[in-house]
């Protein structure tokens, strides 16, 4: 990998070079974790009943230095049928983003809203495949507004540390 001082020195969308005005974008995105589990193969694949499917999703961010930061979407799917589990599949799909001259609303509202939302496409795909190639139908998650998913937890956020009883 390249040095990170060059690596965010592509960051500038300005195009003149100046770090005057702010900045984020995308360096790289990049499959950390796969995991699928077929624990009941090849019965499995005979059963008749649907599976249930349970998704769990959660979004998490570490600093890499003062102008990156590598967020991670942390997908976890479990398939169960009335005889057992169908399949497992666990995923950790994540990004580096830099950022420039933000400020720290700015920063945090692009590391889990806008990160999320420009990763996903390529994470479901991701997904979608490893079910497939586990031999069942493949997964296609629906799209996710993580924009609105940011606003209401600033909002409920903020409803609990709201003094109580107090208008």
């Amino acid at each position: 990998m390249a040095d990170e001082d060059n690596v965010i020195s592509h960051l500038d969308l300005g195009g003149n070079g100046a770090d005057t005005g702010p900045s984020a974008g995308l360096i790289s995105q990049y499959v950390k974790d796969l995991s699928v589990e077929n624990p009941n193969a090849p019965d499995s694949f005979q059963w008749q009943d649907p599976p249930q499917v349970d998704i769990q999703f959660n979004i998490a961010a570490r600093a890499i230095n003062d102008e990156i930061q590598e967020v991670e979407m942390k997908i976890v799917v479990t398939a169960r049928a009335e005889a057992g589990t169908a399949y497992i599949v666990d995923l950790a799909y994540c990004a580096l983003i830099g950022m420039r001259n933000l400020d720290d609303a700015q920063k945090h509202a692009f590391t889990y809203a806008e990160a999320p939302r420009i990763i996903f496409p390529f994470a479901r795909r991701v997904l979608a495949d490893a079910v497939r190639d586990a031999g069942f139908p493949p997964l296609m998650l629906e799209p996710i507004d993580f924009n609105g998913l940011y606003v209401q937890q600033l909002a409920a956020q903020q409803g609990e540390s709201a003094p109580v009883g107090h208008a």
